[in-house]
Order: C-alpha cells, then structure tokens, then sequence
C-alpha cells in the first residue's frame, strides 16, 4: 500500500453480538422497559435485527482523486461490494478482495464524483479493505500495455475481463466500442458495459464504464443506435443502447445519451420488454421503423418500434442461439441485388429476404467462421457502405491483470461461389496504417521460403501467401514450433472445419496470417472461412515456417506496429 494518502477515510465493523445469553438477557431488558419506552424498545429491536446479529464493514472516502485501486486475489471468495453516494446505492459488485498475497489490482474511475463522499460497504472483512486506496494513477501503470502478453494490434481492456461486442457505432468521427466486462476480476462476473471509442478502428481509448449493475441487475449483452429523428423524445442524434438486465428475471431496457456517450441515463419507464436477452436494434429504413431482434429460447423474435419505446411483437425464426444479428448486404457489391443476413453467436448464419417484419430465409444454415470467434456484432450508422464487424476472441491472457480479447476488425461482404451465395469476412482496410516493414518474394519452394522467413525477427505479423500443395494432401504453418493452421486434404479441413477448394482439384489457397502476441487469425481464400485460435507456448524460436510438398507462388510479410505506441 503507498505511503501517501491525500484523501479522508474510516474503516469501521458495525458491532456482532455472538454470545446468545447475552441476546436474551438484552431482550429481556428491552421487554420490562416496554412501556416506558416503547419507541425505543422497537429501534433497538431493529437494530438487532439488521446489524446486531451480522457483521457489516464499511470504509468511507471524500473522492479526491480519479481512481480507486483495488486489490485482488484469486483464491478468495466473492464478496458482496457496494458502492454508495449518499442514500443511493451507486452500484455493486462481487469482489475477490485480497486477504494475503494480492495478485494483481484493479481500479474503478471515480472523477465524475469528485468531491463527494463514497461509502463502500463489505459483507467480508479482509486485509485488503484497509489497502484500497485512492489515486490519479491506476496501480501498475506504469507497464499499461506493455505488458509480456499483452496484445499489440488487438483490443483488450486495461484491467479485468471482456467477452461480447456490444452496441457497435459511428457517431461524429468516432467509432463507440461497447462491450461485456468485469472491471474487478479477470474471470467472467459483474457485468458493465464497458466503453471505449477509437478515430479509425485500430487506436482505441477505453473510457468509463457505460452501464453499470443497479437494482434491476447485471448489464448483459445488447446493442445502440443513433436517433436521427428525434423518435424516442430526447433530441436529435441522441444515442440509445439497448441492453438485457440479468436480475431475477432477464429485461430488455435502454438508456440514453447525449454527451455521445460520455454519460447516459437509463430511461425511467424501464423494462421495455420482458424475458430472453440480446436486443440487436437498427433502424429500418424502407418501412420507417425501428427493428429489434430479440432472442427467445432458441428462437430469433422480431419485433417493431415507432418511439424506441414500445415495442409490438411481428415474428420469429427457429434455430438461432444468442446474440442475433439481422443486416443487408449487395451480392458481388451489386447494389441492385441485396439480400439480408441473419446469424447468431456462433457465427452460423442464413441468407434470405426482410421487409421490416418478417425474415425470409433462403439458403443456409451455413457457417464463416470456425475457432475462438463468438458474440460478433457489426457496426450501426456507417458513414460508408462498409458493414464492419468486430468480435469476442475468447482466448486466455496467461499471468495478466485483464483477460479474453477483441478480435481484429474485418468486412463483411456477399459473393456468389460454386456452391451458392455465401459470407466472406476480410480484416479492414485500415490494417496498412499498422505496417511496417515489409518483405515480399515470388516462386518459392517451401525451403526457399522458410529461410526467408527465419529473417523476420518479429513476433507481430501480418502474411499473405498464395501456397498450392503440388504433391501429397497437407499443408501445415508453424510459429515457433506450434502447428498454427492444418490442411488436411484428405478430409477437406483447415483446423478441423470442413472447407471446400474454389477449383476442384486444385488445392491452391489464398492464406493471409494475422499473428499477435497470444493470437493467430487466418483468412483462407480472401475469407471464405475465417479461422481464430490461441497461440501456444512457444516449443521453438524459428518465427513463421511452412512444411509440405508445396509451392509458394508468392509470398508477402509485413511487420506490425503496436496500436498502444
């Protein structure tokens, strides 16, 4: 714990009474005073009943900084944490605060309550309270993104856990991130929104929490939007995130902002809708309405709204789980031929036709993806034509104060293939403003190619290779002696998913690499399958090599720069 302290706190235990003979001679007292004293007899029988028999800690400060660091160990239990101004309960959490060795810290930025008296109360007394403290800096800043494994070109949070995208969009220059996220622990728990905002989808700066727990419950997954027309009544442009509170029962409520997000309110005629989870809202503009995609045990409902507000039940489609999503798409950037994708968490997806109340599928259940990819969203109110989309990369971060991560942005786009209209995701343009140095060979063997690559001496890469097995079915790339991506030509699989070649017979692939500290992601044949894996421990310290009976018909390497510089 630091030696300075600049602000003003107190840590009391609310008295326990545990010797049960004096309970009763107490109650005794309080019985033959009753009727002289009758007011105070049920005071103090209250004071029994909610403090007495059970223990309380509080700590109390006069917020005079902008964090509140906090330390954690893994191997204690949660304990219930509220954080409370004045007479209102701000928020909580469950929080494994330290009681021996601390294994790392967290914070919770306090600066838009500077001035005013913070109570934390505690159901557990441990060390750890009397360590938490107040600071302009967050604990262990000074490593911040630069930590061993930390990921360099890849979003992750400053401190604590992220899993599911949430209310993707662009307002006035600047991409919003919303995300799931406990701020308190590196494991999954205490949903908030977390926020983060980015000029050109590679440089993010993460800001306060969004939403926060209250009375209802946890923050889960869900989605925004920007007002344009004022629909909901509280000014054009008005951003509006729709989320699932996880209480007792699961409700659908939005909140409003409009500071673009800095700060939002949570609207008081909440809950909006009942059961299920997931709300995926976008404006629908042929029929001039806005859509909701609800999921609804194992089903996708569809609902429509004139206000934002009330929200009238049109249809639903079976087969989906979690998280939907429902957006249009020109086939082969044919803008006179669009059809609508609808896909789920998994990545699973069809193709079919909306008019604003009913999805009609036409081909699928197909999937894109195949890996650590889930929960994707894309991108509301694009100021292009792009639909962008970006993903929870659920891929452990060993030994780090924060864990999982956002996967690298791509494009999404429809294009028509032997075997029907399918999905293809590609990583965003935007990834040249990451390159550095750059390597580029043609008409390779396979040893030719692996010296050339023992030159790169950079664990951050991005590869695009053109690679045809000329004899044999398997093709196999390696980084630092881990097997990172398999063709099996045998089976027709690249990682275990099934994938068929573009011509028959020919086994010629696109392959383009995006390797980061703790990740690898891979487009095969400009996107047709997307695949996403962990890195392995390293068993060799050779970089990036290929083995096969194979020829390299050209081969390019770029080395990448650290969105965190």
């Amino acid at each position: 714990m630091p030696a300075a302290f600049n602000f003003s706190s107190k840590a009391r235990m609310l008295p326990a009474i545990q010797n049960k003979q004096g309970i009763v001679h107490i109650f005794n007292y309080l019985i033959t005073k009753t009727l002289m004293k009758y007011r105070f007899a049920i005071v103090l029988t209250i004071l029994f009943s909610s403090k007495v028999l059970g223990q309380r800690i509080e700590k109390e400060f006069l917020i005079e900084n902008k964090y509140l660091n906090i330390p954690i160990e893994m191997k204690q239990e949660r304990q219930r944490v509220q954080f409370v101004l004045g007479e209102d309960t701000l928020t909580y959490g469950e929080i494994r605060i330290a009681d021996d060795k601390i294994d790392y810290w967290v914070f919770a930025d306090l600066s838009k309550w500077t001035g005013e008296k913070l109570k934390l109360t505690f159901s557990d007394q441990v060390k750890g309270i009397d360590q938490i403290y107040q600071s302009n800096k967050i604990e262990g800043e000074d490593s911040l993104y630069r930590e061993t494994n930390r990921p360099q070109f890849h979003f992750t949070t400053r401190r604590g856990w992220n899993n599911d995208p949430n209310g993707l969009l662009y307002l006035d220059g600047e991409y919003h991130l919303f995300y799931q996220h406990n701020p308190y622990e590196t494991q999954w728990g205490n949903m908030h929104w977390g926020h983060a905002v980015s000029k050109d989808l590679l440089h993010w700066e993460e800001l306060n929490p969004a939403l926060y727990p209250d009375k209802m419950g946890t923050m889960f997954s869900g989605s925004a939007v920007i007002d344009e027309k004022n629909t909901g009544g509280w000014g054009k442009n008005t951003m509006v995130a729709f989320y699932t509170a996880a209480g007792k029962n699961m409700t659908q409520n939005l909140a409003y902002s409009t500071d673009k997000g800095r700060t939002f309110s949570k609207y008081a005629g909440n809950p909006i809708l009942g059961p299920d989870r997931d709300p995926k809202v976008f404006w629908h503009k042929s029929s001039g309405v806005w859509v909701m995609v609800l999921y609804e045990d194992n089903y996708f409902a569809i609902y429509n709204s004139k206000d934002l507000k009330k929200w009238e039940y049109k249809s639903k489609i079976k087969g989906f789980f979690e998280c939907p999503e429902l957006f249009e798409l020109p086939v082969d950037g044919n803008e006179n031929n669009k059809k609508w994708v609808m896909y789920g968490a998994s990545g699973t997806y069809m193709t079919g036709d909306f008019d604003g109340e009913v999805f009609t599928p036409e081909q699928g259940k197909y999937f894109y993806s195949w890996g650590s990819q889930y929960a994707a969203q894309t991108f509301n109110n694009l100021p292009d034509e792009r639909r962008i989309q970006m993903s929870w990369g659920r891929i452990e971060q060993p030994g780090m104060p924060f864990n999982q991560m956002m996967l690298f942005p791509t494009e999404l786009t429809l294009r028509t293939t032997r075997e029907g209209i399918r999905l293809f995701c590609e990583p965003i343009s935007e990834i040249a403003k990451l390159h550095d140095k750059r390597y580029t060979w043609k008409d390779l063997t396979c040893e030719e190619a692996n010296k050339k690559l023992k030159g790169i001496d950079n664990e951050l890469l991005h590869v695009i290779m053109d690679v045809e097995i000329e004899h044999g079915l398997d093709l196999k790339i390696l980084f630092k002696g881990n097997p990172v991506i398999h063709y099996d030509g045998n089976f027709n699989r690249f990682n275990g998913a099934p994938y068929t070649c573009i011509y028959p017979g020919i086994f010629r692939f696109n392959i383009e690499l995006l390797i980061d500290k703790t990740s690898i992601e891979c487009y095969i044949d400009k996107g047709k399958l997307f695949i996403s894996e962990a890195l392995n421990k390293s068993t060799k310290n050779d970089g990036l090599q290929l083995e096969g009976d194979i020829k390299i018909h050209s081969l390019e390497a770029y080395e990448m720069k650290s969105i965190w510089e």
